[in-house]
């Protein structure tokens, strides 16, 4: 049986292949430098979780015991005021990042698995694997999700674990969609039809060939999809069947229960839904940066493993492109 000989790994292909993650860390930094509102999500962001994590060191008082007079107006004691029961908001809100920014983040680690793993199964594998596996995704994009959350949070009972489930195996649907779409194109590239026809397995191809190239789309949903599931905490939280304890939603549903909104007390109501507002707009711009920075078809117009080699001289990825549709052509 005849074939086109398999050309040796040269010592500048070694060093291209090298050089690739500084390459796409060139990018990423360029990325940043030119786009300074993805600096400022990553600064929110990171204080926000900061604040979060070293909740016990910088709370001025508990979140769940009396500390002043109630409804008193934000002064020196208490820099944000109280709410109805005397609590400091302050103190509430640092308390209450934890449980929204725990759901968040876990609720979206949960939608990226689902709607990646179905989202490279359909992508790849294609027919009726595809078909069936879309249908099911067209299902879910109909059913409103909040109505959804609702009804089965209410079922379950009221807990973090219950919350994060309902949210991810809500939340999984766009990341399928746009995933997919990536990988039905990664699938017909020239190294991913040579790996196949060179006999490697499905598993083998997605995780050495599909999987890099998408990995970088399925980062920035993933990060865009915290800010929806913090949303949709809050939601829940606001309405009665969110997270047991201090959480930004459960602030809101209190300011609006207690008459805090209807008799203008806004330091009860505005830092929370600030706060959220905050989260939102910081997940935004660093998904958009990091989609990109990393995403390959933003970049250039052939995906492909050699784009990432190639991508601190154009020229010579022109080149090698070219070379590489004669070679197939022939």
């Amino acid at each position: 049986m005849s074939g086109a000989p398999i050309e040796p790994v040269t010592p500048a292909a070694e060093i291209a292949l090298a050089a690739a993650p500084s390459a796409r860390r060139g990018v990423i930094r360029e990325a940043l430098r030119t786009r300074p509102a993805a600096i400022v999500g990553i600064v929110l962001l990171t204080g926000i979780v900061l604040m979060a994590i070293f909740a016990p060191l910088i709370a001025p008082y508990s979140p769940t015991d009396q500390s002043g007079p109630v409804f008193q107006a934000p002064s020196g004691a208490h820099l944000l005021g109280t709410d109805d029961g005397g609590i400091d908001v302050l103190s509430e809100l640092i308390y209450g990042a934890r449980t929204s920014l725990t759901v968040g983040f876990a609720a979206a680690v949960i939608a990226t698995l689902i709607g990646g793993g179905i989202a490279i199964a359909a992508g790849y594998f294609g027919g009726t694997t595809d078909g069936v596996l879309m249908r099911i995704t067209d299902y879910f994009l109909v059913i409103p999700d909040l109505v959804l959350m609702i009804v089965v949070a209410a079922i379950w009972g009221p807990s973090v674990f219950h919350v994060i489930v309902v949210i991810g195996i809500l939340l999984w649907t766009g990341t399928a969609r746009i995933v997919r779409s990536q990988v039905k194109s990664v699938r017909e590239r020239v190294y991913v039809k040579r790996a196949r026809s060179l006999g490697a397995s499905h598993g083998r191809i997605v995780v050495q060939h599909v999987l890099p190239q998408v990995a970088p789309l399925i980062i920035a949903t993933t990060v865009l999809a915290i800010a929806i599931a913090v949303f949709d905490e809050s939601a829940l939280a606001f309405l009665g069947v969110g997270v047991p304890g201090v959480s930004w939603g459960t602030m809101l549903e209190f300011a609006y229960i207690r008459s805090a909104v209807i008799n203008h007390f806004w330091w009860t109501f505005v830092p929370p839904g600030l706060a959220i507002a905050l989260v939102i707009v910081a997940c935004y711009l660093i998904g958009q940066a990091i989609e990109d920075a990393l995403n390959p078809r933003l970049r250039v117009s052939h995906l492909s493993v050699r784009s990432w080699r190639y991508l601190a001289n154009p020229l010579k990825a022109q080149a090698r492109t070219s070379a590489d549709d004669d070679e197939g052509a022939s």
